[in-house]
């Protein structure tokens, strides 16, 4: 319901909107039905909880029926049918009217989801006009191009269509007139040319021919040395988003192989063709902004589109990403708001693709962070027609990671992909290298000299090949063998001054902003040019042909190497300089945030510690926002040492809160976090901050039952004792809250639900929010723990129904982690209750709202309620079964988490359903082995009446199963678990006369 709410109104939702939504829901289901009375749910529509799914024949749906078409098309394609091809393209493109959502106003939410369906048909229709030109029946298609091409006015691939339809079709004059019209607006709004699918189109209808374009001649103007068969893959993978299909390249070698200069080769050459190539590169180093490869490349797209639609885009919240804005806060719980934001960088990326074809590459993915390359494994897997994506990285020094990893795996799935991995030149090109270096050619000896020295490394090649020209003896003798030692000695041959400005500019990064080093030098402008000139000539830097007002150092090599000849007690001044002139230049940037931080740490003991550690808490904030929680977290570790190290507990302790708050979004209670967790409630209790640490307590104690820590009672009783002694009330009801999980974790519920009943949670949220109002990443968390409890220990005790009331009352639509919670705690209940259509409610929200983006951890435990759901309810309990003792196996065991003994009992459960008796047994055998070695003894009522029904199923004699089911009956009721008592009640009225009586 929330996601439809969002794609109608976004932002500006009206109070009525779900009877709004629920009313059109009715409208849809008489349109589809004409004769469904009034309030009649129909058949096809069908409501699940908060949310509706479709359910009919695939020919009910044309979008559906449209993609099915399509994939037949493409089959006869590749079966050289081209006929039949063509009649089920055309079919396809008759179900289209006009674009997707057309004459609805939508948030942006919505963009991506209509941009994605548009996109198939702008693909559909060029792939149909290539045919109908080829087969010499235009006809079909024409129609259909124009319509997509009304649709699409700025997407040159389905411009270029209709033109050769056009012309194929005997109407020159038409064509010629398209092309005129689509020229005029790709000048006058986009103030480009038209690109080469026009161009094609328009020589094609002049009768002129069409040949493709000669590779461009390698000439002395190139700094790319050989290569040429990487350089015709390339090629390739820009030539296919020329075509307006989509294609992802992956470079990859040694540092100083020349990935870099090979792909601005490919790129210089797209863009002479008229594509719009875009950069984004990342860079090593704790202060690099998360996300920052992306904040280069999409603000190059964004800026690439008219007027109207670069303001509609920064006012999204893709805005987030390319200006930082002073009310930036988080907008959601983290997997799924990170999921719409990559949504909407496909569809930006769509967008400007529509307009002429886009190359965008990533430079030194090496150095992305998490963030960043989650990014680009979303976007490799949505690409949009007409874009090529391609990454550069390293394979050594550093090697890839296993993020990095993951996500070459993912885009290695996508078709079109493209891998080149670059070697070592051969000694034939290592001589025209040393020639085109050095204005001469060098003797055979010296080429193989320099090859043999080099292993055929252009950049170690290129930078011995600069010292052959002072001495050619050093070629074969003394030279360095590295080129850190080559860059070592150049740095060695500046003066002071220039030496001391090239270890400032190592500090500050490879791209250095010429205002920012000329203040952290405390020189004047012209004066900073001309100490930079000696390092220019010798080739360690380079002026950007981009950006008159920064350099860059010639390649990531150059520049560690320079930090390494930096003398280390000068280090830490250096950063001191560069966080100052961050703070002067970068006042009011809130993209400084993180490199100031950085730098800050960086200087060390030079720094006041409350400066530092105030900006790194800033820092984690920013990278918070961003969703990039793995950079928040570490920022905020930094700050807590800094802080605690310089005696300022109140900062330490801030640093810590937020910290707090950004493990809880990733649901991390493991190792350091914990720890920081437990200093955190020690530090708030120090300074006389109960209810905060009260909070921090309750979380250390949600923690140590989550990892099934044996003496996890602690934490309970030490809440206990701060309740009693504290008259907050919210303190109070913290503690009462801790000893109700405590008395539940013992299997007394009578005690836990004691415990539970008096507290009002809506009071205890509000309280900790407007403790904590400086956090404002604390704002959305809802309490979930306190009610969810609540809601287990009152169906525990005997009431499911109250516990269902309250969790609905509790529920919040549009909130993912509200929603999560709900599904969680709900689905608990069900399975304890043995309630199917409730189980099945709640885990159907959870796959139709795609909630395990939301928690990936909680996520575990809903899968093994749905295998439950599915062992009574889909026909094959035994594969559900297995399925769930495999993902027991796999996520709750090792190392052991909460909740092992019940999860143990319901798989009996599942088994006994299955009429596997066996299987059953060695499940509950588990399950009570759990109990011993884990406690959470709140299961213990579940097993015995699992124990009672396994001895039933396997046809023991009736006093015996008697004997068990009362037993169960008398523990449960003696502990106040009346659920499971009425349960075993139930199981033994059902019994009959003759079992044991």
């Amino acid at each position: 319901m929330h996601e439809l709410i969002s794609v109608i109104w976004g932002d500006d939702i009206p109070s009525s909107a779900r009877n709004i939504i629920q009313k059109y829901i009715g409208a849809l289901r008489r349109l589809i039905e004409p004769g469904l009375p009034f309030r009649d749910h129909g058949s096809f529509l069908r409501r699940h909880g908060d949310s509706y799914s479709f359910t009919g024949a695939p020919d009910i749906l044309d979008l559906v029926l449209f993609r099915q078409l399509v994939a037949t098309a493409r089959a006869e394609t590749a079966g050289h049918r081209p006929k039949a091809a063509l009649d089920s393209y055309v079919e396809a493109l008759a179900l289209w009217h006009g674009p997707a959502g057309d004459g609805v106003v939508y948030g942006t939410g919505a963009t991506p989801i209509f941009a994605a369906i548009d996109d198939d048909y702008y693909d559909a229709c060029v792939a149909a006009a290539d045919l109908a030109v080829s087969l010499r029946r235009p006809e079909p298609v024409l129609r259909a191009l124009q319509t997509a091409a009304s649709a699409a006015p700025f997407h040159e691939p389905v411009q270029a269509a209709l033109i050769r339809v056009l012309g194929a079709a005997g109407r020159q004059a038409d064509a010629l007139s398209v092309y005129r019209t689509v020229r005029d607006r790709l000048a006058e709004e986009l103030g480009i040319d038209p690109g080469r699918p026009l161009e094609e189109a328009h020589r094609s209808v002049l009768g002129r021919p069409t040949a493709a374009p000669a590779e461009p001649p390698v000439t002395a103007a190139s700094a790319l040395v050989g290569r040429a068969r990487e350089l015709a893959v390339l090629r390739g993978v820009v030539g296919e988003a020329r075509g307006g299909r989509t294609a992802v390249g992956v470079v990859e070698g040694e540092p100083g192989v020349g990935k870099t200069m090979l792909v601005e080769e490919a790129a210089a050459e797209a863009a002479g063709h008229g594509a719009l190539t875009v950069w984004g590169a990342c860079l090593p180093g704790d202060g690099t902004p998360a996300l920052w490869p992306w904040e280069q490349a999409l603000g190059t797209v964004v800026d690439s589109l008219p007027p109207s639609s670069q303001e509609k885009w920064r006012a999204s919240d893709l805005g987030r990403l390319l200006e930082p804005r002073d009310d930036d806060a988080p907008a959601g719980p983290g997997g799924s708001s990170q999921f719409r934001l990559f949504e909407l960088v496909v569809a930006v990326v769509a967008q400007a693709a529509a307009q002429r074809p886009m190359l965008l590459v990533l430079d030194d993915l090496q150095w992305a962070d998490t963030a960043s390359l989650r990014l680009f494994g979303h976007l490799a897997g949505r690409l949009p027609g007409g874009c090529a994506v391609i990454g550069i990285l390293r394979d050594r020094a550093p090697l890839p990671g296993s993020d990095l990893a993951g996500v070459l795996a993912v885009a290695g799935r996508v078709p079109g992909h493209r891998r080149i991995r670059l070697g070592p030149l051969p000694a034939a090109d290592v001589a025209e290298l040393v020639r085109r270096e050095t204005g001469r050619d060098a003797d055979a000896e010296v080429a193989r000299t320099i090859h043999a020295r080099t292993a055929g490394n252009p950049f170690f090649a290129r930078e011995l090949a600069r010292m052959f020209v002072d001495d050619a003896a050093s070629v074969a003798a003394g030279v360095p063998s590295t080129v850190r030692d080559v860059v070592r000695d150049r740095v060695e041959s500046l003066d002071d001054s220039a030496r001391d400005l090239l270890y400032l500019g190592a500090v500050v990064g490879r791209d250095i902003d010429l205002g920012l080093l000329a203040r952290a030098a405390a020189v004047e402008m012209p004066d900073c040019l001309r100490r930079l000139q000696p390092s220019l000539a010798l080739g360690l830097i380079e002026s950007r042909r981009d950006d008159p007002a920064a350099v860059r150092f010639a390649h990531d090599l150059v520049r560690e190497s320079v930090l390494e000849t930096t003398p280390a007690e000068r280090v830490p001044r250096l950063h001191l300089a560069v966080a100052d002139a961050w703070e002067l230049t970068h006042a009011d940037d809130e993209s400084a945030v993180e490199p100031l931080a950085y730098h800050l740490w960086a200087a060390g003991p030079l720094v006041d510690p409350g400066r530092a550690a105030t900006a790194l808490i800033r820092a984690g904030h920013r990278a918070a926002v961003k969703f990039a929680f793995e950079a928040a977290a570490g920022h905020l570790r930094s700050a807590a040492r800094i802080a605690r190290a310089a005696g300022l507990p109140e900062l330490e302790l801030s640093a810590l809160s937020t910290f707090t708050v950004v493990a809880r979004r990733q649901a991390s209670y493991v190792g350091p976090t914990v720890d920081l967790v437990e200093r955190a409630a020690h530090l708030a209790t120090r300074l006389g901050r109960y209810a905060e640490a009260a909070d921090h307590m309750y979380v250390r104690l949600n923690a140590a039952y989550f990892s099934g820590e044996r003496d996890r009672s602690r934490w309970a009783h030490q809440l206990a004792d701060l309740g009693r002694s504290s008259d907050d009330p919210v303190v109070q009801v913290t503690a009462r809250q801790a000893m109700g999980l405590h008395h539940w974790d013992q299997g007394a519920i009578g005690q836990a639900y004691l415990s539970f009943s008096g507290n009002d949670y809506y009071t205890i949220a509000d309280g900790v929010v407007s403790r904590r109002s400086e956090l404002a990443l604390r704002r959305d968390i809802p309490p979930g723990g306190g009610p969810g409890w609540h809601a287990v220990v009152t169906a525990l005790h005997g009431d499911p129904g109250t516990a269902f009331s309250f969790l609905d009352a509790w529920d919040e639509p549009g909130n993912e982690v509200v929603a999560s919670i709900w599904v969680y705690y709900t689905a608990m209940i069900a399975t304890m209750a043995g309630d199917l259509p409730a189980a099945r409610r709640a885990v159907e929200r959870w796959t139709g709202e795609n909630l395990a983006e939301v928690n990936a951890e909680r996520s575990h435990y809903v899968r093994q309620y749905w295998h439950w759901v599915r062992a009574h309810a889909h026909g094959d309990p035994a594969s559900a079964a297995a399925d769930a003792e495999r993902h027991l196996a796999a996520t709750l065991l090792d190392p052991p988490r909460w909740g092992i003994a019940y999860h143990q009992s319901l798989i009996a459960e599942m088994w006994l359903t299955a009429q596997r008796p066996h299987e059953a047994a060695a499940a509950l055998g588990r399950a009570t082995a759990a109990l011993d070695e884990h406690g959470q003894r709140y299961a213990e009522g579940h097993v015995l009446l699992m124990r009672a029904r396994l001895l039933l199923a396997s046809g023991e004699p009736g006093t015996a199963v008697r004997a068990a089911a009362q037993r169960a009956r008398d523990r449960s009721a003696a502990r106040g678990a009346h659920l499971f008592a009425r349960r075993a009640e139930r199981l033994l009225d059902g019994l009959g006369p003759d079992h044991g009586r």
